[in-house]
């Protein structure tokens, strides 16, 4: 992980003399927007962590499925915070092949995104796309963002889409459960958040020794217990089947191998989709 894009004199820096933590996902999920020191890096990480192409991708694949549910299910709006490079099937494109009118909303502060945000928008003419530079810790400026009151209808049904995003975020007055709760106050009755979210509970040491590697860097890593990750629905209804391992969440063949015969350990991200009850 390294640190975000930043503006030289009103010039985009796009890093290309380091790995970027953005493009290294990308590379992970076989993106083509990364360069050789981001691939470097990836491979770096991996004889860390054997498995981190594995958790991306289970964590891209539990995305994919839970926006094709939602959209089944009558959902038309999102709100994607986090959203990393674009790398292809991206959530609009899930949304609008079931929704053609679906409607979503991209949020994320890196500016190397920003610099890819155009590739965002390119959706289905019946739908709308608009993308926020804005702070997953300040969600009340994200919800106030000009592109996304134009682009959302706040009285109707928003997915949330948190993935792989809070554990990122340390405990605190801006923390995972307030960050949140400002997103879901506002927002109406059938409205649903789902997230991912890492945690060391099946693999200690191996978690333990990818903490100390994150340690220092723009974006430590904060794990979180079952347990804690839980806390973040309170109040709201989970969905079947509940809070589980991302591969477990409604699994089908997605590109990982049949049935993702993958294990438990290997993936370390509990993965939860809920609806916010009536009144």
């Amino acid at each position: 992980m390294t640190a975000e894009g930043t503006e030289q004199d009103g010039t985009l820096d796009l890093q290309l003399d380091r790995a970027h933590s953005a493009r290294i996902y990308d590379y992970l999920l076989g993106g083509k927007t990364n360069y050789a020191l981001d691939r470097e890096a990836a491979e770096a990480a991996m004889r860390v962590h054997p498995h981190a192409r594995t958790v991306a991708r289970v964590n891209r694949a539990f995305m994919h499925r839970v926006t094709e549910y939602l959209a089944g299910r009558g959902i038309r709006q999102w709100l994607d915070i986090g959203t990393g490079i674009p790398t292809s099937p991206n959530l609009h494109e899930v949304a609008q092949s079931i929704r053609p009118d679906a409607r979503i909303v991209y949020a994320d502060k890196d500016r190397i995104v920003l610099a890819h945000a155009a590739a965002l928008m390119d959706g289905r003419p019946e739908g709308r796309i608009a993308y926020v530079h804005g702070d997953a810790t300040r969600p009340e400026t994200i919800l106030n963002a000009p592109e996304l009151t134009s682009t959302l209808d706040l009285d109707e049904p928003v997915a949330v889409s948190l993935n792989a995003l809070l554990h990122f975020v340390p405990d605190g007055p801006a923390g995972p459960r307030e960050i949140v709760g400002t997103l879901l106050d506002p927002l109406p009755p059938g409205s649903v958040l789902a997230l991912t979210h890492a945690t060391r509970d099946l693999d200690p040491e191996l978690w333990d020794g990818i903490v100390r590697v994150y340690r220092g860097t723009s974006a430590p890593l904060h794990l979180r217990t079952r347990e804690e990750v839980a806390a973040l629905f309170d109040g709201l209804d989970l969905v079947s089947p509940g809070l589980v391992l991302a591969h477990r969440w409604r699994p089908k063949d997605s590109g990982l191998g049949s049935a993702e015969p993958i294990g438990d350990a290997e993936v370390s991200l509990w993965a939860g989709v809920a609806v916010k009850p009536g009144a």
